[in-house]
């Protein structure tokens, strides 16, 4: 009996090593992202980021059409997905668990969660854009703001490129081509040109800044709401 409670504590000892050397190595690689991020995107902030278009190659600019871009498309998604998501989860938690219906859902819920997000924007792209004859910012962010809001995505890339598309300029025409900073990401940092590659890096930090900022927000608010929990 102290043989087999030797060899358990050991082999216990050995998995918990090697989950903190996995641990590290993953927080490694995450840091040092994290901060080739902050480095490279740090350096551009500047007024102009906040205050002037995207520019055109070899020409200085910002991205405050993109910038309000991802908010307006951002809050679509918010207003449709949010009150759709917020009663499918009561329904599911309250009156549906052992339904039929509800294990469609689920099933549907665990689909979506792993298909990859240009397949929704394929998707949308057929459904929607196709038959309107030009891209769409609002059913962009009313159509694929909703599969996404189910499929857990925001922001990504694959699907604004489908719908939304991209938009040099100044916009509010919700039924046209609007800037978004996902896809002015996407192309700048492929470009060969450094300027459009620094706004690249700017973009992505107030992405990842802004995500951290409302999840801070949305932990600190839940703390407070349910202090039993942190006990």
């Amino acid at each position: 009996m102290k043989n087999r409670r030797a060899i358990r504590k050991g082999v216990n000892l050995l998995a918990l090593g090697l989950s903190g050397v996995a641990t590290a190595i993953g927080l490694f690689f995450l840091g040092a992202i994290l901060w080739t991020l902050i480095k490279n995107g740090v350096a551009g902030l500047t007024p102009a980021v906040f205050s002037a278009m995207t520019p055109p190659p070899g020409s200085s600019g910002g991205l405050l059409n993109a910038i309000y871009g991802s908010a307006v498309m951002t809050l679509i998604g918010i207003l449709i997905g949010g009150p759709v998501g917020m009663l499918a989860g009561t329904y599911l938690a309250e009156y549906g668990r052992a339904s039929y219906l509800s294990s469609v859902i689920r099933f549907v819920n665990d689909v979506l969660l792993s298909a990859p997000s240009i397949i929704i924007g394929l998707f949308v792209y057929e459904l929607m854009v196709v038959r309107m004859g030009h891209f769409s910012a609002a059913r962009s962010g009313v159509v694929t703001g909703l599969l996404l809001a189910v499929a857990r995505i925001s922001g990504e890339t694959a699907p604004l490129l489908f719908t939304a598309l991209n938009n040099q300029f100044w916009s509010t025409n919700l039924l046209a081509p609007m800037a978004n900073l996902p896809v002015v990401i996407f192309q700048f940092a492929l470009s060969p040109y450094p300027n459009w590659q620094q706004l690249a890096w700017s973009g992505a930090l107030l992405i990842t800044g802004s995500i951290l900022i409302l999840s801070i927000i949305a932990r600190v608010v839940v703390a407070r709401l349910n202090p039993a929990g942190r006990r």
